[in-house]
């Protein structure tokens, strides 16, 4: 039986549009990641962002890999039910931690997220991939916005540099170009969230948010995890996250000391 967030309707349809909403999985967890995003943005890591250029308004800063340094991440984590929920929508018998990824865009922020898929960026891919973005705000016109399917495409699209738009890597001839979902007539999902709350969606699946016209903060916390069959995959650059000194090699499963497995099905 799955986890009681969950239904079998809720894990179809997970595999069938890429991404579901989870309501309340991270409920009782929120106070904490609020102040673990906090000491985030007072503390940031060698990773941190800022995504706006002149002309922007507001602010969007985010940073990941945190959750071993931020005592907040690592206890809401081990707190919540996310690894059990996780490997039950990827049909899988174990949850692996990859990253986490912390996204805050203030009042008046105008940059949006670019439309992406966020598995072109990992050295990891397999079909069992869930990702995780809870919003620690209510959100609306904030929420992530995603493509239903498009992580069964056949090709992956571009990905690029959120704050030129640069490609990421040397090679745009492999991938399908960055669609404009809206203008295209795709079918975007995108739901109305209270804190706490959470949208899990496939590693492929295509998807971005627009910027905050509205005047309270919007801040979001994200965590991936990988499933059974997640194999390293190489890249024809750096990734992102990089994960300096891995030592991992393409089609071996992420090693369990960097990467730990926080979930296993029992028997």
């Amino acid at each position: 039986m799955p986890h009681p967030l969950l239904t079998e309707d809720l894990i179809d349809a997970y595999a069938r549009d890429g991404a579901v909403v989870i309501r309340g999985l991270f409920a009782d967890q929120v106070e904490l990641l609020r102040a673990g995003v906090a000491r985030n943005m007072k503390e940031p890591g060698p990773y941190a962002a800022e995504n706006t250029q002149e002309g922007d308004t507001g602010r969007f800063f985010d940073d990941y890999c945190n959750w071993t340094r931020i005592p907040e991440f690592e206890q809401a984590i081990h707190a919540s039910p996310v690894a059990e929920v996780a490997a039950d929508l990827m049909r899988s018998d174990t949850a692996q931690l990859f990253h986490d990824h912390v996204l805050v865009k203030e009042p008046g922020t105008s940059k949006p997220t670019p439309w992406h898929q966020d598995g072109p960026y990992y050295f990891v891919s397999g079909r069992q991939t869930v990702s995780f973005w809870v919003p620690l705000d209510p959100v609306r016109e904030a929420t992530l916005r995603l493509v239903a399917g498009s992580h069964l495409w056949d090709r992956p699209v571009l990905p690029t540099r959120w704050l030129k738009g640069e490609n990421f890597y040397p090679d745009p001839e492999a991938y399908r170009p960055v669609p404009d979902p809206d203008a295209e007539g795709m079918r975007v999902l995108e739901w109305e969230m209270a804190p706490g709350d959470a949208v899990a969606f496939h590693f492929d699946t295509l998807h971005g948010a627009r910027g905050n016209a509205a005047a309270a903060r919007r801040r979001a916390f994200s965590l991936r995890l990988v499933g059974d069959d997640a194999r390293v995959v190489e890249r024809p650059g750096r990734t992102s996250p990089p994960f300096p000194g891995h030592d991992m090699v393409p089609g071996q499963r992420l090693r369990a000391d960097w990467f730990p497995v926080i979930w296993r099905r029992a028997g």
